[in-house]
């Protein structure tokens, strides 16, 4: 990773870190957390009543989303999801009471101020079949084909390496899996420099894709059945928009070795109840401590 990008890893680490003590202060006040405002086109106000009411305030109050990813990826009972950037934790709640308790919901964050009150909101609302990774969405520390659905809000325009996110969110997703994105995508007229001028990195605008280049990237990763849908106007040129897309079910793009598929961080089954070391000199929290995984379970 080039210099440049690890600073603005660490920009954008430090913004989101800030918001969630932002919160977390708040919910020791006598009036509760107070919203992390960025504008109109992004937070809470994105979902619905009814959804906003049924969680935790933290995870409301938290949320700095573009969309509503929950609310267009079409989850079923039983599903295994994966939030990218998953923040306050406010979609991985949505997803579990959708998927039900024989699926799981799975949120990924770089941030430790964000994990810590993911885990407690998920505590408040007696989320079981939930589960927050720490890592980056570049690199997902999660065994291949093992996720139905990818979702995410407002995160991937983020990431300064898109292609490995494209890529990575492939790797995971089951043959037949499917991403439902809320994103930040610019017109392709606009160049970007353009978009810079439009707002900072941090605040999701200098770094979105064109539509031409998120269909492209998309496509590059294996991706089929694009479809980018523009939702509301966040800055002149530039949209929140849905995005969806297919891992075929089929073909050599969707097929890997056994060892791919079943092993990552030292164990094999990675991340499930059947996990366990290909070192039997190791238990399974000291290999998957020594890999950096991002889901351990040092008691085993």
């Amino acid at each position: 990773m080039s210099e440049q990008s690890t600073d603005l890893r660490e920009t954008v680490r430090r913004r989101y870190a800030a918001a969630a003590v932002k919160v977390t202060e708040g919910s020791t006040t006598c009036c509760g957390p107070q919203p992390v405002e960025i504008d109109e086109n992004f937070g809470s106000t994105l979902y619905a009543a009814d959804e906003r009411d049924a969680l935790p305030a933290d995870a409301v109050a938290a949320s700095l989303g573009c969309g509503n990813p929950t609310a267009v990826a079409e989850l079923r009972q039983g599903e295994r999801v994966l939030d990218l950037g998953s923040g306050g934790g406010i979609d991985v709640l949505l997803s579990a009471r959708r998927v039900g308790p024989a699926g799981k919901a799975y949120g990924l964050d770089m941030t430790e101020e964000m994990l810590a009150l993911a885990l407690a909101n998920a505590a408040n609302a007696g989320a079981a079949n939930v589960d927050f990774l720490k890592g980056t969405i570049e690199a997902i520390p999660l065994p291949a084909h093992t996720i139905d659905v990818v979702i995410s809000n407002c995160v991937i325009n983020l990431s300064t390496d898109k292609p490995a996110v494209f890529a990575e969110t492939f790797r995971v997703l089951k043959p037949g899996g499917r991403i439902g994105v809320s994103d930040v995508v610019a017109d392709d007229a606009l160049t970007t420099a353009q978009r810079a001028e439009r707002g900072d990195y941090v605040g999701c605008i200098a770094g979105a894709l064109s539509f031409a280049e998120y269909r492209a990237g998309l496509e590059a990763a294996g991706f089929t059945d694009v479809d980018i849908t523009p939702t509301h106007a966040v800055a002149d040129g530039m949209h929140s928009a849905i995005v969806r897309a297919t891992k075929p079910a089929a073909g050599p793009a969707a097929t890997v070795s056994r060892a791919e598929s079943d092993s990552c961080c030292g164990v094999t089954a990675c991340c499930t109840p059947a996990e366990q070391v290909t070192d039997p000199s190791l238990t399974v929290g000291d290999a998957k401590s020594a890999a950096g995984c991002g889901c351990r379970n040092e008691d085993r």
